[in-house]
Formats: C-alpha cells, sequence, structure tokens
C-alpha cells in the first residue's frame, strides 16, 4: 500500500469527517498550547525577523490548524509590541500527504483574515498561506526558509508499513493483528522500531536544512510510557480494532486473509526512543519533552468509546476502504469498536499518552 497517495483524514464536514472528529487531537493541541506560544515568543525575541516561516506538517482538513495560525501570529504581535519592534509579515505553510482536503482548509481562509482584521480597524498583520503537499519523512521546503516548525498527532504516523513485517512470500508475520500484539514475535516490534528510527532521523535532517540557526520546533506526537510495547494506552485502541475487525470476519463481511494483510503504518516511541534518535541525528538540542494525558470529555452526552470510535474511524477509513474495499461495513465496524472501549473502560482505564518535545536548531 502507497500510504503517501492514499492516507489521509476524512475530509469535508460530514458526520464521519475528521473536522468533526478531531477534539481529541485539539485537546491535545490546547492542553500544551502555552507551550507552543512561549516557544514561538522566545523565538521571535531572539531573532526579529522581518518574515517569520512557520510550517505547520500535517495540518489535515479541519479547523485545528488555522485556530493555531491566529494564537501564533497574536503571541508574536504581543511580543513585538513589548519590544517595540515593528510586527514581522507571516509567511505559513500548511503541509499535508497530497490526498489531505486541503480545499476545506482553503475554503475557511475568508474567514480566517476577517477574524484577524477584527478589532485591528481592518488592517490586520499581513500573511502569506500556503498549501504544501508532500509527505515530511523528506525535504518540503527551500535551505534556511523556516523559523518555527510546528506538528501536532503526526509524528507518530510512519512513512510507510514496515517491510520487515512481510515473509519472503508477502505475508504478514502478525497475523490477525493490526500492530504490536501481546502474541506478536519480537521481530514485528523490531520491524517498527527500526522503520521509526529511519523515519525520525530523516525527518530531523530534513527539517534542519530548512529551519534556520535558532529556529524552534514543536513536536506533539503520541508515545508510550515504558519499555512494554503493549499497554493499556495507545497500543490497546489498536488491540480493539483487531477484535472489532474479527467480529466483521465472523459475520462474513470481510475476508480473514485481508484481515491477517492489513497492518497499520504507526508508531508509539518512548521517550528513550525519541531523545536517542535526536542525539543521534546531531542538528538539534531538546529544549523540553514532557508526557501527559488527555483529560476526557464527551459531546452531546455520547460515550467515551462512541468518541473514540469516531476518532478512529475519521483517521482509519482511508485506508481501510483501499485496503477492503466496498465490502466493509464501516458503521458496523465502529459500533462494535466503541461498544468494546465502552466495555474495556469498566474493567480497567485506558490511558493514552502525549509527548510535547521543543527542539532547537543547532
Amino acid at each position: 500500500m502507497d500510504v503517501e497517495k492514499v492516507f489521509h483524514m476524512t475530509g469535508g464536514i460530514g458526520k464521519t469527517s475528521y473536522a468533526q472528529n478531531s477534539a481529541f487531537q485539539k485537546k491535545a493541541s490546547d492542553t500544551v498550547k502555552h507551550i507552543t506560544m512561549e516557544t514561538i515568543q522566545e523565538l521571535y525575541y531572539e531573532v526579529t525577523p522581518k518574515s517569520l516561516g512557520i510550517a505547520d506538517l500535517g495540518c489535515s482538513s479541519g479547523p485545528n490548524s488555522l485556530s493555531l495560525i491566529k494564537d501564533m501570529v497574536e503571541a508574536v504581535e504581543g511580543t513585538s509590541h513589548k519590544i517595540f519592534h515593528p510586527m514581522p509579515e507571516f509567511r505559513v505553510y500548511l503541509n499535508d500527504l497530497p490526498t489531505n482536503d486541503f480545499n476545506s482548509v482553503f475554503k475557511s481562509l475568508p474567514d480566517f483574515y476577517k477574524d484577524l482584521k477584527k478589532d485591528r480597524n481592518q488592517e490586520g498583520p499581513s500573511i502569506f498561506i500556503a498549501g504544501y503537499p508532500g509527505s515530511f519523512y523528506g525535504r518540503l521546503f527551500p535551505c534556511n526558509c523556516l523559523h518555527f516548525i510546528y506538528s501536532s498527532y503526526s509524528l507518530h504516523w510512519l512513512s510507510k508499513v514496515p517491510p520487515a513485517l512481510y515473509d519472503e512470500h508477502g505475508k504478514s508475520i502478525k497475523k490477525g493483528n493490526v500492530y504490536i500484539s501481546e502474541s506478536s514475535p519480537p521481530s514485528v516490534s523490531q520491524a517498527y522500531y527500526k522503520q521509526f528510527q529511519e523515519d525520525f532521523s530523516l525527518f530531523l535532517k530534513s527539517r534542519s536544512e530548512e529551519l534556520v540557526t535558532g529556529g524552534r520546533m514543536v513536536l506533539i506526537l503520541l508515545g508510550r510510557i515504558g519499555q512494554d510495547h503493549v499497554d493499556r494506552g495507545n497500543s490497546f485502541f489498536w488491540e480493539i480494532l483487531s477484535r472489532s475487525l474479527a467480529i466483521s470476519v465472523s459475520q462474513a463481511e470481510i475476508e480473514k486473509e485481508k484481515v491477517d494483510s492489513y497492518d497499520v503504518h504507526f508508531y508509539a516511541a518512548s521517550r528513550n526512543e525519541l531523545e536517542d534518535e535526536v542525539r543521534r541525528e546531531g542538528s538539534f538540542e531538546i529544549d523540553k519533552l514532557e508526557m501527559f494525558e488527555i483529560e476526557r470529555e464527551v459531546k452531546n452526552g455520547e460515550s467515551y468509546g462512541t468518541a473514540v470510535a469516531m476518532t478512529v474511524r475519521a483517521v482509519q477509513e482511508s485506508m481501510l476502504c483501499d485496503h477492503f474495499g466496498d465490502g466493509i461495513d464501516l458503521d458496523s465496524l465502529f459500533n462494535n469498536y466503541g461498544k468494546m472501549i465502552d466495555e474495556e473502560m469498566v474493567k480497567v482505564d485506558i490511558k493514552p499518552i502525549t509527548f510535547v518535545m521543543v527542539l532547537k536548531k543547532l
């Protein structure tokens, strides 16, 4: 499966769209917003460029990206007033894979500009926004054109399903499980870790060429607490997807062989693994690396399981449809998924953790 050609959040603004089902991602971004704003203010105070280059890597198609860009502009504006320095112009690059629904983002731009001009006598800051399709595992921008890079809930996605998951006949070595599970042989977690190392190292190397010296990155990504890959955290949500797919097989909706060959391009790194790769690549120093959990909030009285199911569906729908075809009943699949999450929550809590990492270009 060519991830770059297939993978995208569900576009539009419908019931199952990412725009309507990205509250968890917004909550994560909001939880560490003070870190993001402090970092961009610190950077601006040190560099005070006339033209400030900002990139959002993995911007997706919902309202979250532009909402955060507005906060960044206002944070820099506050700093420029404090130091009696003219406001810079802003060059904002919104990046995601080519299959992303960039049009829904662009349709929001008139309201975005209007909001910025409000309370400013219709004279808002100069902002130039562009879409930049492509994988961030590799170069995207010219040398030294960026000052600040932001990426939220994107870097836990790998560039591809690890090739080492398949034997010489092209068969998956972890049949029936979409991710690392308790029954997986050690070679499965090793394959995922190796792919993460390659990808994250390439990400850091590419960004180091695009950022000015002293430039900053704020990276927010899902992770795990310790050495064990299987826990009641992010890996458990994939375990529930494996179980849900097994139900679909038992109801003759999809073939078992198809489930055996479905693997997610995801990796929940540990703190040590992130630190090791930054040190090994050598272009950045770690200003901050914190772990946090997101407070649970659900809307309209729906259960936590339903909210998680809708979020996972908005993220996985493109891949599931491409792999299983029209035969898969996504409503039934994620209805079972939501019920199982709620049942499991009664037994033992599920605690997915997130990292926020601030890096400074050396």
